[in-house]
C-alpha cells in the first residue's frame, strides 16, 4: 500500500503545489505524508492529482482537530488510498497540551476509522505499544536509526514508517548548516529532546551538534542519502518517508532504484 520510500512535505509547504505530487507519484514514490496538520482539503486534492499513490497524514493533529469531524471526513473521501496518521504536537506549541497519552487514547475512542487505515505518531515506548494495540503502526518522525530499531521490536509485525529528513550536498558542513536552520524548532519541543536523550545525546548534543545532526538527517550524495535511507528500512522499516530540505527528489529516486 505504502511502497518502500514516499515523500513527506509540510503542508505550508506544498499547499499551493499538490499538482507536483503526481511528479512524485511518476518517480516511483508510493506514498505522499502531508505533514503539519494539513486541512483535509489539501488531502482530496492530492488525491485527485494522483491515481495509485498512497495519500496520508503525517499528522493530524489530536488538539486542532475532533475525531468526529476527522472521522466524518475520512468517510466522505471514501478512498482506499487514504492513510490517516494522528498525533499529540508539542507541549510548546500547544497551549491545551497536558497528559498527551490520555488524549490519544480518548481520540481513539472517539475516532471511526479502521484500525488498519491508521497510524499514530509515535516516540517513546508507550505510544509505540497504543499504536501496536489499536493502529496499523507507527509513524516517527525526526529519529536515527537506533530508534527505527527499537520500534520495530515494539511494533512486532505493525507497520513501521519513519519519517527521514535528508538533504543532498557533498558538503557535511554546508549540508549540516542547512538542516540545523531548518530544524531549529525541534531542538525546543520537548517529546523530541526526551526521544534523543534516550538514545544517549547529551544536553549539548540535543542544541543541534553535529553528532545529533549526522544521526538524524541523511546528507551526501543521492547514492549516499540513499544507503542511509536504506539503513533505516535494514533496521525494520516497512516504508520511510523521505523529507529532503532541499529537493532532488528525482535524483534521490534514481538512486533508490525506483521507477521512472
Amino acid at each position: 500500500m505504502l511502497g518502500t520510500f514516499g515523500v513527506w512535505g509540510s503542508h505550508y509547504e506544498w499547499a499551493g503545489k499538490i499538482g507536483e505530487v503526481a511528479e512524485l507519484e511518476a518517480l516511483g514514490y508510493g506514498t505522499f505524508w502531508l505533514g503539519a496538520s494539513p486541512d483535509i482539503a489539501l488531502v482530496e486534492q492530492a488525491l485527485n492529482a494522483t491515481t495509485s499513490m498512497t495519500i496520508a497524514t503525517g499528522i493530524t493533529n489530536v488538539w486542532q482537530t475532533e475525531p468526529e469531524a476527522i472521522s466524518a471526513e475520512f468517510h466522505r473521501l471514501a478512498s482506499d488510498r487514504f492513510l490517516l496518521g494522528v498525533g499529540a504536537g508539542h507541549r510548546q506549541l500547544d497551549q491545551a497540551y497536558e497528559k498527551p497519552y490520555d488524549k490519544l487514547v480518548s481520540y481513539l475512542d472517539r475516532l471511526d476509522v479502521p484500525a488498519d487505515r491508521l497510524v499514530l505518531a509515535a516516540l517513546g515506548p508507550k505510544v509505540l505499544k497504543l499504536a501496536a494495540d489499536r493502529t496499523a503502526g507507527a509513524h516517527p518522525y525526526l529519529v536515527p536509526v537506533e530508534h527505527t530499531a527499537e520500534a520495530r521490536k515494539a511494533l512486532g509485525d505493525k507497520l513501521l514508517a519513519p519519517e527521514v529528513t535528508v538533504v543532498v550536498e557533498e558538503d557535511p558542513v554546508a549540508a549540516r548548516a542547512i538542516a540545523r536552520e531548518q530544524l531549529a524548532v525541534y531542538f525546543t519541543l520537548t517529546n523530541y529532546v526526551n526521544n534523543w536523550r534516550r538514545y544517549g545525546f547529551t544536553e549539548e548534543d540535543v542544541q543541534g551538534s553535529d553528532r545529533l545532526l549526522d544521526a538524524l538527517v541523511a546528507h551526501g550524495s543521492p547514492d549516499q542519502v540513499a544507503a542511509k535511507l536504506q539503513a533505516h528500512v535494514d533496521a525494520g522499516a516497512d516504508h520511510v518517508a523521505v523529507q529532503s530540505l532541499n529537493g532532488h527528489y528525482a535524483e534521490l529516486a534514481g538512486a533508490l532504484g525506483l521507477r521512472r
